[in-house]
């Protein structure tokens, strides 16, 4: 019971953190994580990329996908569904999305994604030095990166979001960079 505190802890904590960035860093810090994934995302010659859709105050992606959906990289991000389930949906707009559960939006009547992804760009509060993340408490993106192992998975963080150690469970999963700009 103590690591479901202590992660609970976490979280909030990095929430308050996030919340409490001054709106020009926090546009300027985005742009630049956005770019670093743009040249990730080319350099390794993906053609399909999976996103997640910023919620609250999470790293703005979406001038990342906007690119990338005008140099026909297929998007795909999560729409997210009751007892740790996702589904995948093809994204071909920003402009037609609708609100899911937890905050989340996902594609309005987007067509379901089964295939191989390249990328995965991975949300979370907090990452740690060994590439293990701390997400928002649902399981979610712990069952979705242990399915795709051969996608190249890249967490984006705010500085402060690096820590030494996250509170891990069997079922955490790793991911494969943490990418962070100073």
């Amino acid at each position: 019971m103590e690591i479901i505190v202590e992660k609970k802890a976490l979280r909030n904590a990095m929430k308050r953190e996030r919340d409490a960035l001054a709106p020009d860093y926090k546009h300027t810090y985005d742009t630049s994580i956005c770019n670093a994934l743009e040249l990730l995302i080319t350099e390794r010659n993906c053609n399909v990329v999976h996103a997640y859709l910023p919620m609250g105050n999470e790293i703005d992606i979406l001038p990342l996908l906007q690119k990338l959906l005008k140099i026909n990289i297929t998007v795909v991000v999560p729409v997210t569904l009751k007892n740790r389930n996702l589904e995948h949906r093809i994204l071909t707009s920003l402009d037609n999305l609708e609100f899911g559960i937890y905050g989340t939006s996902h594609p309005k009547n987007g067509t379901v994604f089964t295939g191989d992804i390249d990328f995965i760009v991975v949300p979370g509060l907090a990452f740690d030095t060994k590439n293990f993340r701390l997400g928002y408490g649902g399981g979610y993106y712990d069952d979705f990166l242990s399915a795709y192992p051969a996608a190249f998975k890249v967490g984006v963080a705010y500085p402060f979001q690096k820590i030494n150690t996250v509170p891990k469970e069997a079922h955490d999963a790793c991911i494969d960079l943490v990418l962070i700009k100073k």
